[in-house]
């Protein structure tokens, strides 16, 4: 009876809307009391988890991400898209999923691109006569679309949790996240010529004025991946880098921020963001243990045996059951949470964990802007001051066109491992 009592407790803590470590960690607790398994367990999995190296990426991404939406490189790297893309039929739009990528990668976090640059694009695509309803869609939908490229937060929290390789992670992001910039830049393309949008003038002097306006933002994602790949440093020594490299252009170089002024309290958000993280991230892996221990992935996988049979059903349910958890949870609680439970069953299946990996991030990247609780929706209904059935209206033809690209990853693996198989197994 008293354990009873206690699980609707926490159940009711969870619908009133308790923080999700609370929840978490009062499941942990009560799991372990009732397996008859001392308590400091769950400290010994948060002692375990701090000491990996990965680790230390996260808050560095986390600081480069806040200096960047703080500093004036929205409107640069806006500027600069513009330029290359503008003389193209629906060029602006192009131009929008392009600089909403590249900032997401860097930002890690969809609400952060839609309220940085949906100020500044909502107006010029409006101006430039691009249909409410599309440009309304376009900049809700491509707040999560850099998410797959490097350095991507949720790459490096999904490498961690999984224990796979952040490296190859990276490198399977790629081809990826430009197939669903591709499949939306067509569709910009589409509208911008049934509209007749005007197109701007290609012009080479703009292009290199841009580039000069730019031009200590462009040489970040080489230097990273560059890096990387060429062997120079690790994955988390390049977050060190990129966060010393963006400190020096937006303080020193630009003189967008301020040392004393800006930069302590750009530390302060960006911290008070990465121990939320943290401590899901403590608590979650302490319940996991509990959930491993009792081998429930395993009894999970025996069930589902008996109703799916083969490797291709199970990536139907599994992309539908991650929609769901994409649209109801945010990435990172998704990853500590989720990613524990599937990637023992996705082996059984066969299927590869740095693929499974990009299926479950493309899953919640779309979750972000699906109806009914997308929480790119309401970002972009309080950031552009429209009805939350419009926004959604709007985000619908989007969805469906990134859901046809998810297919493609899902069921076309190669398309993931090509790169990683040519040059990182």
């Amino acid at each position: 009876m008293i354990v009873l009592i206690l699980a609707i407790l926490i159940f009711g803590l969870a619908l009133f809307g308790a923080p999700l470590f609370v929840v978490i960690s009062a499941g942990a607790l009560l799991s372990f009391h009732l397996a008859e398994i001392d308590l400091s367990a769950v400290i010994i999995e948060m002692y375990r988890i701090a000491g990996a190296p990965t680790l230390m990426a996260i808050p560095l991404y986390t600081f480069s991400g806040f200096l960047l939406a703080e500093s004036n490189s929205p409107s640069r790297i806006v500027k600069l898209a513009k330029a290359l893309f503008g003389w193209i039929p629906g060029g602006l739009g192009i131009a929008a999923l392009f600089a909403a990528a590249v900032f997401t990668a860097f930002t890690g976090a969809s609400g952060v691109t839609i309220i940085a640059l949906g100020g500044l694009l909502f107006p010029i695509l409006i101006k430039e006569r691009y249909p409410e309803k599309f440009s309304l869609g376009l900049l809700t939908t491509s707040g999560s679309l850099g998410l797959l490229f490097p350095p991507s937060l949720p790459i490096i929290l999904y490498g961690l949790v999984s224990q796979t390789s952040v490296d190859q992670l990276f490198m399977a992001g790629l081809l990826p996240c430009f197939l669903l910039i591709s499949i939306l830049a067509v569709y910009s393309i589409r509208k911008g010529a049934e509209h007749k949008v005007p197109k701007t003038k290609l012009s080479l002097r703009e292009i290199k004025e841009s580039i000069k306006f730019a031009a200590w933002e462009l040489p970040m994602p080489f230097i990273i991946l560059g890096g990387i790949y060429g062997g120079i440093f690790t994955a988390t020594e390049a977050a060190a880098v990129t966060a010393f490299y963006v400190l020096m252009i937006e303080v020193f170089a630009y003189r967008d921020l301020s040392l004393t002024r800006d930069i302590p309290r750009l530390m302060k958000s960006s911290m008070t963001l990465v121990g939320g993280i943290l401590i899901i991230l403590g608590t979650a892996m302490g319940f996991t243990s509990y959930l491993i221990d009792e081998q429930v992935p395993m009894k999970i996988l025996d069930l589902i045996k008996i109703y799916i049979s083969n490797k291709f059903l199970f990536l139907i349910l599994l992309n539908i059951f991650l929609l769901i958890v994409g649209c109801m949870m945010d990435i990172f609680s998704a990853i500590i949470v989720v990613v524990p439970l599937i990637t023992p069953i996705a082996k059984e299946f066969g299927v590869d964990p740095v693929h499974l990996g990009i299926i479950f991030l493309t899953n919640l990247e779309i979750g972000y802007s699906t109806p009914p609780v997308g929480i790119n929706l309401f970002i972009s209904s309080s950031r552009f001051n429209r009805p939350i059935l419009s926004v959604y209206k709007s985000s619908i033809p989007f969805l469906g066109m990134m859901i046809v690209g998810l297919m493609i990853i899902t069921y076309f693996p190669d398309l993931s491992l090509f790169l990683v198989n040519k040059f990182l197994r």
